[in-house]
């Protein structure tokens, strides 16, 4: 049975106002230990999707991969029966809830890398507004090295999205979208958000807000788990390039702008 998680009228106004909040304890000290279990799961089954986003001569390692909650029990679990659901119903301000997908971030310790400035929306094949990406540590983040927002970002301007490590536009054809402004060299007018984290804490942000990350500490270990989940007026939008994550086939059996009614996107709230 799905959890629940009543959320303050603070937390959801402060949701749709920043397009981020933090939410303590949202998942059980014997979720923390699944989910942990299926991380570790997972690192040792990595998917064809996988990357190493960090650098050969990096003293760490930044692992990610996508979409393997079909194969892995404890993000089932998590994804499904623990109260994101819920608390995504009532971020997005949705009547149902729909899976999207999961994406595993592992910054081990002593990590260089940065995750740099950017969206996640544009990267993706889905448009509509009612979103919210879960960002869930399993190892305590410093204020160093948690992930930060640009308040309010979310707003509608879509930024060009461009690789992490060489930043090719590999997705919207050069010109088309706005670029990055200097976000860091100009506090002032770029409010920034950041929490130090627990495990069971979590932040949730919409798919739109800027976000970006440090590395991590020498002996700082940083497991997260990603979940990602669609409202009631997410529609298909098929991309002519691969998108990350990439649904192959899914152009074939949903048209542009169709709800996403497709095995990969199981309806988790209300739950049946």
């Amino acid at each position: 049975m799905t959890h629940l998680h009543p959320l303050s009228s603070q937390t959801i106004t402060a949701y749709a106002a920043d397009g981020a909040v933090v939410l303590r304890g949202v998942l059980t000290p014997a979720e923390v230990q699944r989910l942990a279990a299926g991380i570790e799961h997972n690192l040792a089954h990595l998917s064809p999707l996988a990357l190493v986003a960090s650098e050969a001569d990096d003293p760490g390692r930044f692992v990610e991969d996508f979409c393997t909650w079909q194969n892995n029990p404890a993000y089932r679990d998590i994804l499904q029966n623990s109260a994101l659901p819920h608390i995504a119903a009532q971020l997005m301000q949705s009547d149902t809830v729909r899976l999207y997908h999961d994406h595993l971030l592992v910054k081990e310790a002593g990590t260089r890398q940065p995750t740099p400035w950017h969206q996640d929306q544009p990267y993706y094949n889905v448009s509509g507004r009612q979103n919210v990406s879960f960002w869930i540590p399993v190892d305590p983040v410093p204020l160093a090295s948690t992930l930060r927002f640009v308040a309010g970002s979310h707003e509608g301007t879509w930024y060009m999205p461009r690789t992490f490590r060489d930043h090719q536009a590999k997705w919207f054809a050069e010109g088309t979208l706005a670029e990055l402004p200097a976000i860091d060299a100009e506090p002032e007018r770029f409010r920034q958000l950041a929490w130090a984290l627990e495990p069971g804490d979590c932040v949730a942000f919409h798919m739109l807000s800027l976000h970006a990350s440090s590395g991590t500490g020498p002996g700082a270990r940083r497991r997260v788990f990603s979940a990602r989940y669609l409202g009631d007026d997410a529609r298909h939008a098929p991309r002519p390039w691969r998108t990350s994550p990439p649904f192959p086939g899914l152009a074939e059996r949903l048209p542009d702008g169709a709800e996403l009614n497709d095995p990969l996107f199981p309806t988790v709230w209300p739950r049946a």
